[in-house]
């Protein structure tokens, strides 16, 4: 088998194979993490990091049966279902995340997917949001292709979907929706022209196997996905997957050195876990590749490093926020191969209590 990691020119793949993204997985440590930072290199200034703040505008009551979620209204987790914000108030937490530095604003909803009804109630959120300068992105469960072009059509910059976990553990984590139907949300926000945010969670009992499989389902997408949250479980008392076995902190950091390898363009982003992750753990995921956070004390319903601490950190590693027009192109460098403007952002189980 040749080679599987660092090709010199870091060329987009829709072709990996397991095998091969396993052989990364188990490289040792060093130099998984040297190629990795190779690859970002070539695509990335190394020392900045995409900021974006997540709102839950419609919390609690979904009706679906994921393991992990605290919103789903079949668990007793202590979140009450609650209506959809007024514009008003999100447009006044949009504010505030802008003036903390936030660069990208992200509405999500616990809904299995919005009824006609909610579209145009979102698409207001979005054009005010819009309208303070902030990117906007969305994550509302399903959506159908007329959906998609709505929010499209309302101004909206990205559209969070995740896959989840790998297709051959999907079932047992999810019952009330099959892996087709999430391929076939992110066609349609593909085809409306979106741009699309898809990743999905670590340590709910699955194998490095399943882990390089979720990877391969998202690198071998049509596109890979503008952004890749990788989150890392957050167990909430009341849900299936509360009590599970804690993933090994450097397991988590191969997955986001292998992501790095597999979807060299796409942002890859600490989402839900973080607040429990020591800034040690976050240095070396950044270092393996990741150039994205959430930012701001709460994930729709889980915790998160406060600001605070966020600065602090940044500012002991020399980090700084990506400022959207740098380099013309959402900090992607000018490198050869690097090719077209590729951008990022949001999460889904944003709708499920994970940060995304």
């Amino acid at each position: 088998m040749s080679d599987p990691a660092v090709p010199a020119a870091a060329s987009l793949r829709h072709d990996w194979r397991r095998e091969e993204l396993l052989a990364l997985f188990e490289l040792p440590l060093p130099e998984l993490l040297f190629r990795a930072a190779a690859v970002h290199r070539q695509h990335f200034d190394p020392a900045q990091v995409q900021v974006s703040t997540l709102l839950s505008v419609k919390t609690g009551g979904c009706p679906e049966d994921c393991a992990y979620c605290p919103q789903a209204q079949r668990y007793d987790t202590g979140v009450a279902a609650q209506k959809l914000m007024d514009t008003g108030a999100v447009v006044e937490k949009a504010r505030q995340a802008k003036a903390a530095g936030a660069s990208r604003f992200c509405m999500g909803a616990a809904w299995r997917s919005p009824k006609d009804r909610d579209i145009p109630k979102v698409a207001v959120m979005i054009a005010e949001v819009k309208a303070l300068g902030l990117e906007t992105c969305a994550t509302l469960g399903m959506l159908s292709g007329a959906h998609a072009q709505a929010l499209k059509d309302a101004g909206l910059d990205y559209y969070n979907h995740n896959l989840d976990t790998a297709p051959d553990y999907y079932d047992s984590i999810i019952h009330t929706r099959q892996y087709q139907d999430r391929l076939d949300t992110l066609e349609h926000v593909r085809e409306a022209g979106l741009k699309t945010c898809c990743g999905g969670i670590v340590g709910m009992g699955e194998t490095r196997e399943h882990r390089a499989g979720l990877l391969l389902a998202l690198a071998n997408l049509p596109a890979h996905p503008d952004s890749v949250p990788i989150n890392r479980l957050v167990q909430v008392a009341g849900t299936p997957l509360h009590g599970s076995a804690e993933l090994d902190p450097f397991e988590f950091v191969r997955m986001i050195a292998v992501a790095r390898i597999a979807m060299p363009r796409s942002m890859v982003r600490l989402s839900a876990g973080r607040e429990a992750m020591s800034d040690e753990l976050q240095a070396m995921c950044f270092l393996a590749g990741a150039n994205s956070i959430f930012y701001g004390e709460k994930l729709l319903t889980t915790g998160n490093p406060d600001t605070e601490r966020d600065l602090a950190l940044f500012a002991r590693l020399g980090l700084r926020p990506m400022v959207e027009a740098e380099n013309g192109h959402d900090g992607h460098r000018n490198a050869p191969g690097a090719g077209g403007t590729v951008h990022a952002d949001i999460t889904e189980p944003a709708r499920c209590g994970q940060a995304a």
